[in-house]
């Protein structure tokens, strides 16, 4: 098929670029960078996706955990507050911040969410030590930053225990029309 064969030529000669190439190399990287992002995972591929970002790509995307890492059906609190947010917390700060001084946010959007939200009542499940929270697709919060759009705003909410729209409900496809558009799609 010729668009394949033109889409996977353009996907070579990308990761075939120096400056693409070399953003996936950390071990030349200073380290009070690799300390600002964090030396774990999701902080190396933050600071690799900042570097990718400078080198012309267009489009990255980065998972944060793997193998359900982030699936808190039990022992929920401490997994997090010891565990998930403090990496995920300086790692995208130091995103933001650098994309911010190297005058790159206005032009590059991101967009934190999950496959769906989390149950608005802890429950223990047996044989577990302490509680957590199950899959919940009623609502589920994302966090859009950058790219054009208007910082410090909340758009809809949910009810006082977080269970389901408040307020101004969204769509998935809201979502994609606001990520298509910073990528000049219509």
């Amino acid at each position: 098929n010729e668009a394949f064969d033109r889409y996977r030529e353009a996907a070579f000669s990308l990761l075939m670029d120096g400056k693409v190439h070399s953003a996936f190399d950390l071990e030349k990287a200073d380290p009070k960078w690799l300390d600002r992002y964090g030396r774990n995972s999701f902080g190396w591929s933050l600071m690799m996706a900042r570097q990718l970002i400078e080198a012309g790509v267009g489009l990255v995307q980065v998972n944060l955990g793997n193998n359900e890492t982030w699936d808190t059906h039990q022992a929920a609190f401490p997994n997090l507050k010891n565990h998930l947010l403090p990496p995920m917390d300086k790692a995208v700060s130091a995103l933001l911040d650098d994309l911010e001084s190297r005058g790159m946010l206005d032009d590059t959007l991101i967009v934190m969410g999950s496959e769906f939200g989390r149950t608005p009542k802890v429950f223990k499940i047996a044989n577990a030590k302490l509680p957590g929270r199950d899959h919940w697709g009623a609502v589920q919060s994302v966090l859009l930053a950058g790219g054009g759009v208007q910082g410090g705003r909340v758009i809809g909410s949910s009810d006082k225990i977080g269970g389901h729209p408040a307020s101004d409900p969204q769509k998935p496809e809201n979502l994609a029309a606001t990520i298509y558009k910073t990528l000049g799609l219509p």
